[in-house]
């Protein structure tokens, strides 16, 4: 059934037979679609100035009492006009024979200046008949309206009832409306649209984008978008605040028929969105079970479960990548790349957050995740799944630090094992360590932390050290033992003079 059935326009009523109705003047001196603005209401009255009683888009029906006395008069009918014009009265009809023969010349060259449809109404057509006709026209299109709402809604339930409910019943929005309709997940993917590919690059584009924004409000909202010539209307699934995804739909400044059909696409999906997610809870569990099990180096379990689950795991060897990303739009972006890579990918909850695991050549799925949540991910080395532990823990370590969006453990194993000490922690202890040091030198003027990094740096010779230094070698063995003497250790032993370099290199 058509979505939008004709609604009585100035042409409709000009092309009643019964009416006899004979526009003035030739229709191509009119604007393009002068004939063809909806006919809100037809009115009658002959008031000189009936601007204040009336409304925009209605039709005025008049005999001309108001021209008698000024028949003759230009500016009084140029002025009728244009108020007429100004108030957004879309057509004029002059009833002949009631009060003078034929439509007056002023009033038909005011209406043509202004480009006015201007309209004779015979004597042997009332008004009242005119204005029956007009509502008669809009209680048909609004109960066309109606029956369309209830025809499509009805149809639109069985196809919820299909296997693919979500995608038959965006089908058949789609095809009630006669557009495009498309219906994007939690992160602002596009999961389903109808008729598919109908958008073209920068429309989706920017589509996206604008879906995204309303996502990451997470305010229940209906709004419309304006892309190029189609203009869109969004509405937002799911309750404030857990937001499930946005229905969009290549249609704008719907009625309320038209919105009925939307509301009840928005109800049957916002209900199947739910209904899915204690099933998607009971899979994260699982998954997350599945990735205890992974980090025993045992997959024997997680192979099993996932072969019948999801199509099997990735192929070894695999690198592991964690994220402290834990939103449900995060979880649901996965869900739907595992469902499309089909055996080839695999995540779950750990205690970072989420541990994703895909096959060595996949990395680029990595820095798409990072993107469209702004989140970090640290990203193992290639592994098999008998070192998965160890690959968990390496995606662990280049997440904690972690410099970009996409972190590899093998920048971060290029640091060397020193960096790992540079934390709050490691700062904070080995500051304490050199605290005396730097008391000493700061109230004696003296150079005890420099000489003691010196003499490290040059392997602990002294003679190197005091080259370096520009000093004696008898004053750096001097400082070397007020410095053994202020911290209370003996810098002979490997192990101190260690424990000081790392030190010394955070502090």
């Amino acid at each position: 059934m058509d979505a939008a059935p004709d609604a009585p326009t100035l042409r409709s009523l000009l092309g009643r037979a019964e009416l006899s109705l004979r526009l003035a003047g030739d229709e191509s001196a009119l604007d393009p679609s002068a004939l063809d603005q909806p006919v809100r209401w037809v009115h009658s009255t002959d008031l000189a100035d009936p601007t204040p009683f009336l409304s925009e888009g209605l039709v005025l029906l008049t005999t001309g009492r108001q021209f008698l006395e000024a028949e003759e008069s230009p500016a009084f009918a140029a002025g009728y006009v244009d108020r007429l014009v100004q108030r957004g009265v879309i057509g004029l009809g002059f009833g002949t024979e009631v009060v003078r023969d034929g439509i007056p010349p002023l009033l038909t060259q005011a209406c043509a200046a202004a480009r006015l449809p201007l309209f004779e109404v015979p004597y042997l057509t009332p008004f009242i008949a005119v204005a029956r006709a007009n509502a008669e026209a809009i209680a048909a299109q609004a109960y066309a309206r109606r029956s369309w709402s209830l025809a499509a809604q009805r149809a639109i339930s069985l196809a919820a009832l299909r296997p693919d409910g979500l995608g038959a019943t965006l089908a058949e929005l789609a095809k009630q409306f006669d557009t495009w309709a498309g219906l994007f997940d939690a992160s602002g993917s596009l999961t389903r649209e109808h008729p598919v590919g109908d958008l073209d690059a920068g429309t989706a584009d920017e589509l996206h984008a604008e879906v995204s924004a309303v996502l990451r409000r997470g305010a229940l909202a209906a709004s419309t978008l304006r892309i190029g010539a189609r203009t869109f209307t969004l509405q937002t699934l799911g309750r404030g605040g857990h937001l499930r995804g946005v229905l969009a739909i290549a249609a704008g400044d719907l009625d309320q028929e038209g919105r009925g059909v939307v509301n009840a696409v928005i109800a049957m999906t916002g209900l199947a969105l739910e209904q899915n997610e204690g099933l998607s809870r009971a899979r994260a569990l699982m998954r997350g079970g599945l990735v205890q099990s992974l980090l025993t180096d045992d997959p024997t379990l997680a192979r099993r479960v996932a072969r019948d689950m999801w199509g099997g795991m990735p192929a070894a060897p695999v690198v592991v990548a964690v994220t402290d990303t834990r939103t449900d739009a995060a979880a649901e972006w996965l869900e739907l790349r595992v469902a499309e890579a089909r055996g080839d990918l695999f995540y779950g909850r750990d205690e970072e957050g989420l541990a994703i695991v895909a096959p060595a050549g996949r990395t680029e799925l990595f820095a798409e995740f990072a993107e469209a949540f702004g989140a970090t991910v640290g990203v193992s080395d290639p592994a098999p799944y008998s070192s998965f532990a160890a690959a968990h823990a390496q995606a662990t370590t280049a997440l904690r630090r972690a410099e970009a969006p996409v972190t590899l453990f093998r920048e971060v194993r290029g640091a060397g094992v020193l960096s790992a000490l540079d934390t709050d922690a490691g700062r904070s202890l080995a500051a304490a360590l050199i605290a005396p040091l730097r008391a000493h030198d700061a109230a004696a003027g003296a150079a005890l932390v420099d000489t003691l990094r010196v003499w490290l740096a040059n392997d602990a010779r002294i003679d190197a050290a005091a080259d370096e230094l520009g000093v004696h070698r008898h004053t750096v063995r001097a400082r070397l033992s007020q410095a053994e003497s202020l911290l209370g250790v003996d810098l002979s032993s490997f192990a101190v003079r260690a424990e000081l370099w790392g030190a010394l290199q955070v502090a």
